[in-house]
């Protein structure tokens, strides 16, 4: 085991692949309220933040909360829609996942989800009761205020040095650095690694099996540096 203690994933993009069915709940609940449909990029660039601070960052004139509301619920209404079918983990998520628990790691999960979108993918993957603890947007701020992660390190009574950050936005890179926290990238979520690393993260990973042999390799250079 490396000097982390604790692992802390987002979840769309991260953990699961659901980042078009993001985009596509965006482009419906947009065109519902009368609003120009935006490009891919534009929507995967808000990936990570909460609903209501991502539609008012895609469309700042949009001020009147019952236009807000109605964007809100026509997204969700086409995402859950999509969401009968639960998005599928990323290739070596649910293998490395189980390698960390048994090496030790405390598991947690940090998201722009709302807490009863997420209680329903835990359930729908039957990790109801796997992670330590997971915090959603609308229990705490939204990413990037460092406030998830502090709660987190609270409940887990772990030292931001003991904690890892792992996420596909700049949004989890930036709530890292703001809780004082590594952080690692992975690039095949929301956005791409050139971007991300502008925020100098740890490591920059392509799959996510990439991440338990770095860490893997950081616990036996640890031991070794001990040892000697």
């Amino acid at each position: 085991m490396s000097d982390y203690q604790l692992l802390i994933f987002d979840w769309d993009g991260t953990l699961a692949n659901s980042i078009g069915r993001i985009v596509e709940s965006v482009k419906v609940a947009a065109a519902g309220c009368d609003l120009p449909e935006l490009d891919d990029a534009a929507i995967r660039g808000i990936i990570g933040l909460s609903l209501s601070r991502a539609i008012t960052v895609l469309y700042p004139h949009v001020r009147d909360e019952l236009r807000i509301e109605h964007f809100r619920k026509g997204y969700s209404q086409h995402y859950l829609a999509l969401e009968e079918q639960p998005s599928a983990l990323y290739d070596g998520v649910r293998e490395s996942l189980l390698a960390f628990r048994e090496h030790g790691y405390r598991l947690a999960v940090a998201t722009g989800k709302r807490r009863l979108g997420l209680d329903r993918v835990l359930e729908g993957q039957g990790w109801q009761d796997f992670f330590d603890v997971t915090r959603a947007a609308d229990e705490t701020a939204s990413k990037p205020d460092p406030l998830m992660v502090h709660e987190i390190l609270s409940i887990c009574d772990c030292h931001p040095s003991q904690a890892l950050m792992v996420g596909d936005s700049v949004f989890d890179l930036q709530m890292a650095q703001n809780a004082g926290v590594d952080a690692v990238a992975v690039g095949y979520g929301a956005q791409p690694l050139d971007i991300l690393r502008q925020h100098r993260p740890k490591l920059a990973i392509e799959h996510f099996s990439q991440l338990g042999e770095w860490l893997q390799t950081k616990a036996l250079n640890g031991m070794n540096e001990r040892v000697g």
